[in-house]
């Protein structure tokens, strides 16, 4: 677990406007030194002061186009800020405002696990190549990223998930999908595979994953049993009282949804689909949307002309997301301003290289 210090004194308490004020200071006291990249699901005073705002595989672009910047101060998830540091050269420094900042998705994954499920897999299946092809959503610790890239395997987003599954069923029989159940099946079933016939969940709490050998022998997908709490939350009874309530609305939802939530929406796609989507929307149109609330407020915000609003009643914010707060990120900026580096994050040169290769493939496959 990452722990993150506590903040100076001096950070605590600011009010908003110096806040504001001190981070716009900062950069310009920086200049072409700094890149601050800000996912989407940031809170709108964090992305006011991001030069790039996107998804993860977005961002994961992002990061490399600035050669020439020594810092990358990535307000996002500590998985984002460790695929930023691979994929940059070694004289940048990558910056995650507050180490806390971390994902539940990607701790439902650790790489003790993943080699003991390839282990028991071993023995059900023999050596593994050509049989089963690893494929790690970008939400993954590093060393599962050196994993699969150890294994030939590569790094998926929702971006660019049907290309990669489509890779990965090329070279095996079958895949390992991890961390996050949801889009591994609702990619499959895209692609014309039977949730039921062709796919089963791993459980890595439980001896060869809950299966026997015939179910493993018989998939094509296996998929790991993790989920992102925050699109846990969306229901098919959300998107019938939404069109209900609003006859001709569309709803758009984010495929880590269950497979379910996916089947009952109009449109579904990674963070930046759903983006281009409403970007694209006419005058008078209506959109439930099922995602994180800051970027579900935010598209509402910008594209009055609309109607959007987020399919839980309830808030749904992405709470490690919501640890960057401009107080941190102020803290940050006015540290390496000063000349001193704060929160660096390093991956470990054996840990980056396998999971270069594999961040690498990735970046080949089209989206």
């Amino acid at each position: 677990m990452n722990v993150q210090e506590p903040l100076p004194k001096e950070y605590q308490g600011l009010e908003p406007d110096e806040l504001r004020e001190r981070i716009q200071a900062a950069k310009r006291a920086l200049g072409g030194r700094l890149v601050v990249l800000g996912h989407h699901y940031q809170r709108d005073e964090i992305i006011e002061h991001a030069d790039y705002r996107g998804d993860s595989y977005k961002l994961a672009k992002d990061a490399s186009r600035h050669p020439e910047a020594e810092f990358i101060v990535f307000c996002g998830v500590h998985f984002m800020a460790e695929s930023a540091d691979i994929l940059t050269p070694e004289s940048q420094k990558v910056i995650l405002p507050n180490l806390a900042a971390g994902c539940s998705m990607a701790d439902m994954a650790s790489a003790f696990q993943v080699r003991r499920c390839l282990r028991e897999l071993e023995g059900v299946l023999g050596p593994l190549e050509g049989k089963v092809m690893p494929v790690t959503y970008i939400n993954s610790a590093a060393s599962l990223k050196a994993i699969v890239g150890e294994r030939g395997g590569t790094v998926c987003t929702s971006t660019n998930a049907p290309a990669a599954v489509r890779w990965a069923l090329e070279r095996a029989e079958r895949l390992l999908f991890f961390p996050d159940q949801h889009l591994g099946r609702n990619t499959g079933a895209a692609l014309g595979f039977d949730p039921d016939a062709d796919m089963a969940v791993w459980d890595p709490a439980k001896p060869l994953g809950g299966l026997d050998p015939d179910t493993i022998r018989r998939s094509r997908f296996l998929l790991w049993k993790g989920h992102c709490s925050v699109h846990m939350r969306f229901t098919v009874e959300q998107i019938e009282e939404a069109r209900r309530r609003h006859p001709g609305v569309r709803v758009v939802v984010h495929p880590e949804c269950r497979r379910e939530v996916v089947q009952a929406a109009d449109l579904y796609g990674s963070t930046e689909f759903i983006v281009k989507t409403i970007r694209a929307g006419k005058p008078g149109d209506v959109w439930a949307v099922g995602t994180e609330i800051n970027l579900v407020n935010r598209l509402a915000g910008e594209h009055p002309e609309q109607t959007v609003f987020c399919l839980d009643p309830e808030v749904c914010p992405c709470s490690t997301m919501y640890r960057i707060h401009p107080s941190f990120l102020c803290w940050a900026l006015e540290s390496l301003a000063q000349g001193r580096v704060v929160n660096q994050v390093k991956v470990p040169p054996e840990i980056a290289a396998p999971a270069r290769l594999a961040l690498d493939r990735m970046l080949e496959l089209a989206g």
